[in-house]
């Protein structure tokens, strides 16, 4: 019988055989050096190559792992493994090396050649071509096969890149972020990382990006930072190949700050490789980066009208449906509002997002799902949002309703690569399955490096963290109970040093009823106290603008502007000027089907919130926040300082959603009418004050 079998599959089989029961997926993992979800991918294999022998895998009460059948069968699957090579290329990495050759070495081979580099046979590539068939022309990448020829290629270059891109991406993010670590350290081979990747190319891009992303003040998730090393990387390969992607560039308007961005990139690494790019290039990574999920909502615009709305009605929505109100959540909002936009731009570029935790969260959070699945398809029928974009939103929902029972006592650190959503979801999920845990802090892989470690009692990482000098537990990001157990284990054996100059309440692991921290007398009266400067400095500023000549939306501006530096509410407006222009380069700020614009940014020259409406008799031309041209009579304009508390952020936010509310609220806000105007704001600003001060 012939057994394709990894050396580390060929481990578990031998050590369940030797055990019998005693080992766990956890312990196999501790055993041998890998995560959980890596044993559990691997027992799936186990469990196949088991059933060629009439035997079973069976878990017993404990979670003890075990083989059932005959023994004589049992002795049979001894004698095949000590005579079998092990080899540890999987299934996926010889499509991987298959996919390699077809995107990288031509556009026709033969199928005995194929076989031949792959070390299979032809049967075994056959059915490898048919899998790789189907999923690449997702991507618009078609394979044909045709007798006395062999396989031929049709594709674009760009597809090309995409296609490859996704599948390292897809079928090897763990490894990915494991070799950049042990790049990062200088600990990796000089052998090329999953087959295709230049070490020394990967180290000098991590680099340059790196640098680039900080110089900038911008933050990406740990997963979309990892997909725009490979797609740099992918270029590069491919461009000293002389494979280049055909045609100009693209539609630059609403890609501004990413272009700036990967320009600058881009002219690094041209100099240190010794290359050129093409405006296709750096127009096809800055799409790319306009996809990315950002870490921190710090980089969201708080003032997102159109989207702003959409997510005020989603959470309202998922609110009624599951008897739960989440509508005075501004965490949430924020938090939803930093995944939307991206979300939003990723759909209308046909580009898919993988997520690893979707089968399991539908499976864990069936009904949370299906309410947000409802949500989202009311506010967007437009949009098709496939279930791996819905998980991620179910993440941010699930991470509020968690954290609505939370508890805790001890300090941790998590380190989760996949973005905010499954950050935030593991660790309500630690504070509520783990009470002694008083303070969650979550970082990416890259901050951990530069983190005082010592000032945390646990280190919970979703990934493998190589040569960190701190001991850590390695979890599922959905926190299964054998994750629940070797963290609390963790605890257990550690008490001593964890309640050493600390003072702890007691506290009982079955038993959660222990009292919930309410914030203190002083963060209190700061919310109050910056709540109601924040409301007061809206109204006090408050002005109302008319100009009966023809103007461009430019004139309207910087009088406005000007007009507020002389109240001294600004410091310098030609700053704050090129501000909002810089801001309008990045997308457009008319209203879809009204006549109002809203033009904002943040300023250091900006002392106060500011929020004025100008109205013009005769409409001027603006860009929509949909892309097109619209005809504008009234202009908002809503500048704010450059450092905003949250709940500055949470009153400007309530503003822009406001002002397309309802169809009442469009007509107020475009009625010119300065006292009609304020009274509304009023309102709105009652209604927030007992919903969220005035309450029991």
């Amino acid at each position: 019988m012939f057994l394709f079998i990894t050396s580390r599959e060929k481990s578990i089989i031998e050590l369940i055989i030797k055990t019998a029961g005693k080992h766990t997926a956890l312990t196999l993992a501790t055993f041998l050096n890998v995560s959980v979800r890596t044993v559990h991918r691997d027992l799936k294999a186990v469990e196949s190559i088991l059933e060629k022998f009439d035997l079973k895998l069976i878990r017993t009460q404990d979670e003890g792992l075990m083989i059932e059948g005959k023994n004589e069968q049992i002795f049979r699957l001894i004698q095949e493994l000590m005579k079998i090579k092990t080899t540890d290329q999987s299934p996926q990495e010889r499509k991987l090396i298959l996919l390699i050759l077809l995107l990288e070495e031509g556009d026709s081979f033969k199928l005995q050649t194929l076989a031949k580099d792959l070390e299979v046979s032809i049967t075994t590539l056959t059915a490898y071509l048919d899998e790789l068939t189907e999923w690449l022309t997702t991507f618009d990448v078609f394979l044909h096969r045709k007798r006395g020829v062999g396989v031929e290629v049709q594709a674009t270059e760009a597809n090309k890149r995409k296609a490859l891109a996704n599948y390292f991406l897809v079928h090897f993010n763990e490894e990915l972020i494991e070799c950049l670590f042990l790049v990062e350290n200088q600990q990796h081979t000089n052998e090329n990382i999953l087959h295709y990747f230049y070490p020394d190319y990967l180290a000098e891009v991590d680099r340059i990006v790196h640098q680039a992303i900080n110089q900038h003040h911008s933050k990406l998730a740990d997963s979309d930072y990892i997909g725009l090393i490979v797609h740099i990387c992918i270029m590069i390969q491919r461009t000293k190949k002389q494979m280049y992607l055909e045609g100009d560039g693209g539609q630059t308007e609403e890609l501004a700050s990413e272009l700036f961005l990967m320009k600058d990139i881009c002219r690094e690494i041209e100099r240190v490789f010794s290359l050129s790019f093409t405006e296709k290039d750096i127009h096809f990574l800055a799409v790319r980066l306009r996809a990315a999920k950002f870490q921190t909502t710090r980089d969201v615009y708080y003032d997102s009208v159109v989207v702003g709305q959409i997510i005020k009605n989603m959470i309202a929505h998922v609110s009624v449906q599951l008897n739960t109100d989440l509508t005075g959540d501004f965490s949430l909002y924020q938090g939803l509002l930093a995944h939307m936009e991206p979300a939003i731009f990723r759909l209308k570029q046909k580009m898919e997002l993988f997520n690893p935790l979707t089968e399991e969260i539908k499976k864990k959070y069936p009904v949370l799902f299906m309410a947000v699945r409802n949500s989202i398809d009311q506010e967007l029928p437009d949009l098709v949002f496939p279930d791996d974009e819905v998980a991620y939103l179910v993440l941010h929902f699930g991470s509020t309703l968690v954290l609505k029972e939370e508890v805790m006592e001890i300090q941790a650190l998590i380190v989760c690569p996949t973005g905010i959503g499954t950050s935030k979801m593991l660790a309500s999920r630690i504070r509520k399955e783990i009470p002694e845990i008083n303070s969650v802090v979550i970082k990416s892989v890259k901050e951990i490096k530069e983190a005082a470690l010592e000032g945390y009692d646990v280190v919970i990482s979703t990934v493998r963290l190589p040569f960190l000098n701190v001991d850590y537990i390695l979890v599922n990001p959905l926190l299964t109970e054998e994750d629940i157990q070797s963290v609390q284990n963790f605890l257990q054996k550690n008490i001593q040093k964890l309640t050493k100059d600390k003072d702890y309440r007691s506290f009982q692991y079955k038993n959660k009823t222990v009292s919930t921290e309410k914030p203190s007398f002083e963060e209190t009266m700061k919310q109050i106290k910056d709540v109601h400067g924040s409301i007061e400095s809206i109204l006090q500023n408050l002005r109302m603008y008319r100009f009966s000549d023809a103007v461009s939306h430019d004139q309207v501006i910087s009088h406005v502007v000007k007009a507020a530096e002389k109240e001294r509410l600004i410091t310098n407006a030609s700053c704050v000027i090129d501000q909002l222009k810089e801001r309008e380069n990045k997308g457009g700020l008319g209203i879809p089907q009204t006549s109002m614009a809203l033009f904002h940014c943040r300023e250091h020259h900006v002392k106060e919130l500011i929020f004025q409406v100008s109205h013009l008799e005769q409409p001027c031309t603006v860009k929509g926040m949909d892309g097109t041209n619209m005809q504008a009579r009234n202009l908002l304009l809503m500048l704010a300082p450059e450092e905003l508390s949250e709940a500055q952020q949470e009153i400007l936010s309530l503003i822009s959603t406001s002002l397309i509310e309802d169809h009442e609220a469009m007509m107020v806000f475009s009625s010119s009418n300065e006292e009609i105007i304020r009274k509304r704001l009023e309102d709105t600003f009652h209604e927030y004050l007992r919903n969220n001060l005035i309450k029991e």
